[in-house]
């Protein structure tokens, strides 16, 4: 819908585009298919692109114009800050390439909150600012979601969705989100306004049936290219200058764009095509069937995939703690998962959720991109939520008919990688506390994760 928009758009201005819409026929939609029919038909001089955000469809663009033996010219993405000739200058001659050094580097470049050649406030990073846990009477927010009501044109894609793709898991019901340039800028504005003052306390928190909370829910708009990522920071920073929002808030979310969001990119094409096949804990699982229904007795995961299955959206706490903790504990194979996550989020262009997944979420690449595994037992979960009150699991329990899945597997997991993490300083405190644990409850944890792994999904007979 977002493309039609845009291809309207251009027309209103009097710009000629040349629109292929999907069809019912499988073999002619494939992108080489179509492209190179193109190609036959206008016979161009010369083939000109914006790099894609896709190493195969870039890898597709360069084969069907050698095979038409048409010159191609790549230019840089403009919606980025940064090209990759930036990310590969900056990560020359490290050891290692934190995301916060990159930073500090582009809030510099930039001109991002910034005072006298110094960050505001005196810190780079409130990130221990962006912790906080709702009380016992839940969030306040009174959050909808996204509220774009479908017009003619999305009807008419929705419909063709579900003709098409009746069979794909999840639901078209609700959807709400923007389609184009003007919507993007209203749902910006929309959180400005009503949620970022509180989205630094609690953009790691969670809550049973509130899958939106404070969060943006502009990052579908961002990867769809409907929302200038620049125009995202300067309302940002805008609104503390005017004691519109706190620091720690605004920062937090200027972080996740102009940091992390130009990081993970930079990792991507600097490290594909092989990036995709890294599996550095050799995690050889399949990923549970219950990933596609949400039919689980466990709370947190039943939540998280039952709202991406309704929304197509489960913020970033959900993605990383929740079904890609459970992932790494159960020693799913990574590039499984990375199908999943790119197949149900709409938020999903491989150059952002491959490097989430596998070397953030599944330390899939060795600690490229995070220092450490993030592993936690079902503690945190219940620090950050209110899914273990209504949940059937006690989280405290390594053992026994009532413990949790996630905090035996998180034992058991330090169990199987003591060895291969043994050097990772960061890593001292749990393993020094799993050395508490006597040999006969550590076999007790590996018979317990060995029968979750072959009822992954912990669902009872009623």
């Amino acid at each position: 819908s977002g493309m039609r928009h845009f291809r309207d758009a251009l027309r209103a201005e009097g710009i000629h585009v040349d629109y292929t819409e999907l069809s019912d026929d499988a073999e002619s939609d494939k992108f080489s298919n179509s492209l190179g029919a193109v190609l036959r038909r206008l016979q161009p001089a010369k083939v000109i692109v914006t790099q894609p955000g896709e190493w195969r469809v870039l890898q597709g663009l360069k084969k069907m114009c050698r095979d038409a033996d048409v010159p191609l010219e790549i230019r840089d993405d403009r919606h980025f800050y940064t090209t990759s000739a930036d990310f590969s200058q900056h990560a020359s001659g490290r050891k290692s390439i934190r995301m916060e050094f990159f930073y500090r580097e582009l809030r510099k470049r930039f001109d991002v909150l910034m005072e006298d050649g110094k960050p505001v406030g005196g810190d780079w990073n409130y990130d221990k600012s962006n912790r906080g846990q709702f009380g016992k009477s839940g969030p306040e927010v009174s959050n909808g979601g996204p509220g774009f009501k479908p017009d003619a044109t999305t009807q008419v894609v929705l419909e063709l969705v579900a003709d098409r793709f009746a069979d794909h898991p999840g639901s078209l019901d609700s959807f709400a989100w923007p389609v184009s340039a003007a919507d993007a800028k209203k749902a910006l504005s929309d959180f400005i306004e009503h949620r970022l003052p509180n989205f630094g306390d609690y953009q790691d928190a969670m809550w049973t049936e509130e899958p939106w909370l404070y969060h943006s829910l502009i990052s579908t708009s961002l990867n769809l290219k409907l929302l200038d990522p620049r125009d995202a920071v300067a309302a940002a920073e805008q609104a503390y200058r005017s004691g519109a929002a706190p620091l720690p808030a605004v920062e937090g979310f200027i972080r996740q764009i102009l940091g992390w969001r130009e990081y993970v990119r930079g990792i991507y094409w600097m490290n594909m095509p092989g990036y995709v096949d890294l599996n550095q804990m050799k995690a050889v699982e399949p990923l549970p069937e219950f990933y596609w229904t949400g039919e689980t007795d466990l709370v947190c995961l039943r939540q998280a995939i039952g709202q991406t299955l309704e929304h197509g959206y489960a913020h970033h706490i959900q993605r990383l703690m929740v079904t890609g903790l459970y992932a790494l504990l159960l020693g799913v194979e990574p590039r499984r998962l990375h199908e999943w996550y790119l197949a149900v989020y709409v938020d999903a262009v491989e150059w952002v959720e491959l490097p989430n997944t596998l070397g953030m979420s599944q330390y899939a690449d060795g600690g490229l991109m995070a220092s450490k595994p993030y592993v936690a037992s079902g503690s945190y979960i219940n620090k950050m939520s209110n899914y273990c009150k209504s949940c059937p699991k006690n989280p405290k329990l390594r053992t026994g008919e009532k413990a949790c899945p996630f905090t035996t597997l998180y034992w058991d997991y330090l169990l199987r990688h003591q060895d291969a993490l043994g050097n990772n300083h960061r890593m001292g405190l749990q393993l020094r506390n799993l050395k508490r644990i006597d040999e006969q409850e550590r076999n007790e944890i590996v018979a317990a994760a060995r029968l979750i792994r072959e009822n992954p999904a912990v669902c009872f007979k009623k």
